[in-house]
């Protein structure tokens, strides 16, 4: 991960502009570098791909600047056709090829890349600002406005608030340019729909996703792979360990006294061969990060906060203990294969309805966790679940076969995977709820010490200063107290909290926790 902040107002003073930057530099601890444009360019890097100096940005030529936190797939050969057409690279950073791309195709380049990215571009030729994030919103960006009312740019809404107002997060698959945010590429309408056979479907599942892997190996330096024991981290991890033909590095995190995945994480890494290592976490180690994740994730939801917990304590165990600095990850599978409340779902047509408003909101909630636990930790998170193809193919496939009509949640996946990937009971094991999944007891402890805060009366007048995404537990109100301490009426960042779709039967539920659902059955064993 890296971190950027720009600014086009010239007002701005740089010490100012610089302490902004100074906020997010874990996301970049390995250089940091300011330019003066007809504005203010300000870079951390995280040295991924092409480590050496010259592959530190922005990058600049005569007739544009750029800063970009991003990976770029496939960079190769496009940089092999811009070195035909004449064009002349400096480092072997992926991301120097924005500039020579978007002078010679404009806007219309963001549809043109396979990539996770959030970019800044400044025209010299036209003193023209443009800004764009990738589809799914993998790397994050804000954007705010100045007292001038001119528009500043960050990858984190902290680097922001000193100076900005109405600071939001920029839409995954828009860019901004002339004043104007414009949609590239929806990623929840993408698709063509498809209703074939099985067998036809499943290998498709399979083949995407191993490229999604894959293409996300490619890196600098050291890679590690976190593994809860639950089907989508092993199988990104089982596919990792076949094609590099090595032992890769796993991770596994649990609670010291009840943690449910720690014991398949075990098994599957015996399985694949991995180098494996278990960290253990007690009830004062999760009650003391709660502000330093809050801070980190910029939300108050519940289920966001409750998941990161385990996955920040376990990514700072990494970054402090090895020499990794690339992070792969399993997210985004259920959003498209479902969750446990979507077995409530009544039709195939709400089924594929909620699939593709989480779709669309992922930026705030998981694909948040996996970028701001590990970013925070000066790491970088890969997410090969969201791979555009991958995730327009599975979005395409006929609901009614996605559905939970096999009395088995995610069917096709675990069916595209069965030859010799993961054990069987793993790759038939239900879904356990992250947070649940560390240790049941990291819940039930951060429940207990909102309790032990609050008495009834108060959290009854107190949730009432809310008056939007208003606090309904005192769990939650304790995540919007420190949220309100670091951005202060800056709840709108996040739409609201998630939640099971709560117009289903047996999905009006006042926990966002699938533990609270009747189906949750042997999931949380």
């Amino acid at each position: 991960m890296c971190g950027f902040l720009v600014s086009t107002d010239k007002k701005l003073s740089k010490e100012e502009f610089s302490r902004g930057l100074g906020k997010i530099k874990y996301r970049g601890p390995d250089m940091t570098r300011i330019i003066e444009c007809d504005g203010l360019f300000g870079f951390n890097r995280l040295a991924i791909m092409g480590i050496e100096e010259s592959g530190m940005q922005p990058f600049e030529t005569s007739k544009a600047i750029t800063v970009c936190n991003g990976e770029i797939y496939g960079f190769r050969k496009i940089k092999e056709q811009l070195v035909k057409e004449g064009y002349q690279f400096k480092s072997g950073s992926d991301c120097e090829i924005i500039l020579p791309m978007y002078e010679k195709y404009g806007v219309e380049m963001f549809r043109m890349l396979d990539s996770e990215f959030a970019c800044v571009i400044y025209d010299k030729e036209k003193n023209l600002f443009i800004a764009a994030r990738d589809p799914i919103g993998i790397r994050p960006m804000f954007y705010g406005y100045t007292v001038s009312g001119k528009i500043c740019f960050a990858s984190e809404a902290k680097a922001l608030v000193d100076f900005c107002k109405d600071i939001l997060p920029f839409p995954p698959g828009y860019y901004y340019k002339d004043g104007k945010f414009t949609c590239y590429y929806d990623a929840s309408k993408e698709y063509k729909f498809f209703d074939g056979d099985i067998g036809t479907i499943t290998k498709e599942i399979h083949d995407r996703l191993v490229d999604g892997v894959i293409k996300r190996l490619d890196s600098d330096t050291p890679i590690g792979f976190m593994l809860s024991g639950g089907l989508d981290s092993s199988l990104v991890c089982s596919i990792a360990s076949k094609y590099l033909k090595k032992p890769i590095r796993t991770f596994a995190i649990g609670m010291d006294k009840d943690a449910i995945d720690l014991k398949y994480a075990k098994q599957v890494a015996n399985f694949i061969g991995s180098i494996h290592t278990e960290v253990i976490i007690t009830k004062d180690d999760v009650i003391d990060a709660l502000k330093e994740v809050i801070y980190n994730l910029e939300t108050y939801d519940i289920t966001t906060i409750r998941a990161s917990i385990g996955m920040y304590l376990l990514s700072k165990w990494i970054r402090d203990n090895t020499d990794i600095k690339v992070i792969m990850t399993g997210e985004v599978s259920d959003e498209l294969f479902g969750y446990k409340y979507t077995d409530f779902a009544p039709n195939k047509e709400e089924f594929q309805k909620e699939s593709e408003k989480r779709i669309k909101e992922l930026y705030m909630y998981d694909v948040l966790r996996a970028d701001r636990c590990i970013s925070s930790c000066s790491m970088e998170a890969r997410v090969p679940f969201a791979d555009l193809s991958f995730v327009r193919y599975v979005l395409g496939i006929n609901p009614a076969k996605k559905m939970n009509v096999y009395n088995k949640g995610k069917y096709l996946l675990r069916k595209a995977f069965t030859n010799d990937y993961l054990p069987e009971d793993i790759l038939m094991r239900e879904k356990a709820a992250f947070s649940d999944a560390v240790g049941h007891s990291l819940v039930d402890d951060i429940k207990e010490y909102a309790e032990s805060i609050y008495s009834d009366s108060e959290f009854e007048k107190k949730k009432l200063m809310y008056k939007k995404h208003t606090p309904f537990t005192k769990e939650s109100l304790l995540y919007r107290e420190i949220f309100e301490s670091y951005y202060k009426d800056m709840s709108d960042m996040i739409v609201d909290f998630w939640m099971p779709n709560k117009e289903w039967e047996g999905c009006n539920v006042s926990d966002p926790s699938a533990r609270v659902l009747s189906n949750y059955g042997e999931s949380g064993k």
